[in-house]
């Protein structure tokens, strides 16, 4: 890990914010049994899974995971599930991503499940850095973080280096 980089949140912190998004969607989806947790591979998906332990914790809510695979630089290009697209169909869909930046992988997220009629769709991220290009909001978020174009902010959610960075 570079040292340059300003730790602003620390793994305590992050484990904080999973725990209380993870009430959020509880709360959100009180009356489901079932959620499909959707990660958008590679950060997102682990994210997902995280989430998901904390709502096993709290709720006996049924909860499918899934990853979603797309090239996070052209996001319109061929989108992959791990699970086929029909078995989330009239499901509550989450959708976990690290880093919500510009909006694009969320949106084009979001696009893939509006193919199928679905109970509604909402999303998580652990840093919302307001630099939205696309009509996409991030429902829940660990944290909001106002950056300039040029900071670059990593989210390590593994081993001793667990914590949010700014660059």
């Amino acid at each position: 890990m570079d040292l340059k980089k300003n730790k602003i949140k620390s793994a305590i912190d992050i484990q904080s914010s999973i725990r209380r998004i993870a009430y959020q969607l509880y709360e959100t989806n009180i009356d489901e049994t079932t959620l499909v947790l959707v990660g958008i591979e590679k950060k997102g998906a682990y994210l997902s899974k995280l989430i998901g332990l904390e709502l096993c914790e709290i709720s006996n809510i049924k909860l499918i995971h899934v990853t979603l695979e797309l090239n996070k630089k052209k996001p319109q290009n061929t989108i992959q599930s791990s699970l086929p697209i029909s078995q989330m169909e009239n499901h509550s869909i989450v959708i976990v991503d690290d880093v919500l930046n510009t909006g694009s992988t969320l949106i084009y997220a979001v696009n893939h499940f509006l193919q199928i009629s679905v109970k509604q769709i909402k999303t998580v991220v652990m840093v919302n850095r307001n630099h939205k290009k696309y009509p996409i909001k991030a429902d829940f978020k660990g944290l909001s973080l106002s950056t300039s174009l040029n900071d670059h902010v990593t989210v390590v959610l593994e081993g001793n280096e667990s914590g949010i960075y700014l660059s």
